[in-house]
């Protein structure tokens, strides 16, 4: 059996220790073999990002430096066309060929908009998700169709090296949540290094205070 690939994607505007926590906890709790950080150029689900491709590449590399199984792939950061993750993991697929398994690493709530995504059906035959929640938090009130694939392709314990994709893992994080928005508001009305320590990379902040980003 081979070890998963997890692939995480995002616009890391700014990338934050939430991030982090939920990447390492997937490699422990699925074996996986590596994490690709892809970050988006254009995202087609929400406003365009406040920092450039650039930064946010500079910035997904500072933070992940040091990790060798986090890789950074910056294909998607340097093209213009629209980031759809369907396209995204069919590129990977071309790239790691059909046997390979792919862990798709999403939040909860990212879990939750998931059939408002392009094409979001055949994502299940393209890689399997790994869900991260809060302790305690449960995923209930999903749409009817998501609980169904839900329902059907959560096996208990999942092994996501049995299969190349059509999984779906549930795993707690008990990191405490941290938003990109709430990072950009706190920089912008000047909160301190103390507090942002705390939200963010090391090497993440010092990028942020040497580009004046977020101001």
């Amino acid at each position: 059996m081979t070890q998963p690939i997890g692939i995480l994607g995002g616009t890391f505007d700014p990338v934050h220790l939430a991030h982090l926590a939920l990447a390492r906890a997937a490699l422990d709790r699925f074996g996986l073999a590596a994490v690709r950080w892809i970050p988006a150029g254009q995202p087609p689900h929400r406003a365009a990002p406040r920092a450039s491709a650039a930064d946010r590449l500079a910035m997904v590399r500072a933070a992940i430096a040091g990790e060798p199984r986090f890789i950074l792939d910056a294909s998607e950061a340097e093209s213009t066309a629209p980031s759809y993750t369907v396209e995204t993991l069919r590129r990977l697929r071309g790239e790691f060929g059909t046997a390979q398994p792919l862990v798709l690493l999403l939040g909860a709530d990212a879990l939750r908009g998931l059939p408002t995504w392009h094409r979001w059906e055949e994502i299940f035959s393209l890689a399997h998700l790994a869900v991260a929640t809060r302790p305690g938090y449960a995923l209930d009130d999903l749409p009817a169709a998501l609980a169904a694939e839900l329902a059907a392709r959560r096996p208990a314990g999942a092994d996501f090296r049995r299969a190349p994709a059509g999984g779906i893992g549930i795993f707690p994080l008990s990191a405490g949540t941290v938003s990109a928005t709430e990072v950009r508001t706190l920089i912008a009305a000047g909160a301190p290094d103390e507090q942002l320590a705390t939200l963010l990379p090391t090497a993440v902040l010092d990028y942020i205070h040497a580009h004046r980003l977020y101001r």
